[in-house]
C-alpha cells in the first residue's frame, strides 16, 4: 500500500539519522548532559527557546524538568521563554520580534544558568540576539541545530548540529536528544545531594537560611 510505504520510508529515514547522530555526536550530547547536571547542582536554572516547532520542543523539555521525565524526584528549575503571550506580544510590538527572547534572558537569566536554543536553520534573529545577551551575562549557551548550523553555531558555547536539511527530521532528533539529556540529568542527580547543593548555593551554607 502507498500509505504504509510512505510511513516506512519516513521512519527508516528517522532511524538512520538517529543512528548516525548517536555515532557521530553521542559524546558531545553526553557532555551537555554533564553540563546541565552541574548547572542544576550549582543552583542554576535552565532556559529554553525556539520558533515554531522548535518552540513546542522548548516548552516540552522545560516541562520534563519541572514535572518529571522518567521517575519521581523533586522539581527542577526550567523555564520556556516561548509561553508567556503577554511578554511575547508586548516585546514584539514594542521592540520587534527579534527581541522577544533576548529581553527575557536579560530579565531572568544570570551567570551559572544554561540557555538552550532550538533551531533547524541557526539563522533566527531572535535566537542570535538571545545568545548574545546570554554571553554578556555569563550564561552558558547550548544550541540544537541542523542544516549546517547557520550563524548560531558560532555564537554559542556548545552546538549539536544534526546532519540533515530536513526540518521535520531535525526537530524529531532535537526532541530525542533533549530527552536523552534530561534522562542523564535525572539519573545523575539524587534528590538528597541536589537539595543540599541547591540550599548551599542559595544560602551560602549548609545550614538554615
Amino acid at each position: 500500500m502507498m500509505g504504509s510505504d510512505s510511513v516506512r520510508r519516513s521512519l527508516e529515514a528517522l532511524s538512520s539519522l538517529a543512528l548516525e547522530v548517536a555515532e557521530r555526536l553521542g559524546d558531545e550530547v553526553e557532555g551537555i548532559g554533564q553540563l546541565t547536571k552541574e548547572c542544576l547542582e550549582g543552583g542554576g536554572r535552565l532556559f529554553f527557546c525556539g520558533n515554531g516547532g522548535s518552540a513546542a520542543d522548548a516548552q516540552h523539555l522545560a516541562a520534563e524538568y519541572v514535572v518529571r521525565f522518567d521517575g519521581d524526584r523533586e522539581a527542577l528549575p526550567a523555564i520556556a521563554l516561548t509561553t508567556d503571550t503577554s511578554i511575547l506580544t508586548a516585546g514584539g510590538n514594542d521592540f520587534g520580534f527579534e527581541s522577544i527572547f533576548s529581553r527575557q534572558v536579560a530579565a531572568l537569566a544570570s551567570r551559572g544558568d544554561v540557555l538552550f536554543l532550538h533551531s533547524t536553520s541557526g539563522e533566527s534573529e531572535n535566537l542570535l540576539r538571545a545568545a548574545e545577551v546570554a554571553r554578556r551575562l555569563g550564561v552558558t549557551t547550548v544550541a540544537f541545530l541542523a542544516k549546517g548550523g547557520g550563524r548560531l553555531e558560532g555564537t554559542v558555547d556548545r552546538a549539536i548540529v544534526v546532519p540533515t536539511d530536513s526540518t521535520a527530521r531535525a526537530q524529531e532528533i532535537h526532541l530525542a536528544l533533549g530527552h536523552a539529556v534530561c534522562e542523564m540529568v535525572e539519573h545523575g542527580l539524587s534528590g538528597g545531594s541536589r537539595s543540599a547543593s541547591v540550599e548551599e548555593a542559595r544560602t551560602g551554607s549548609g545550614g538554615d537560611p
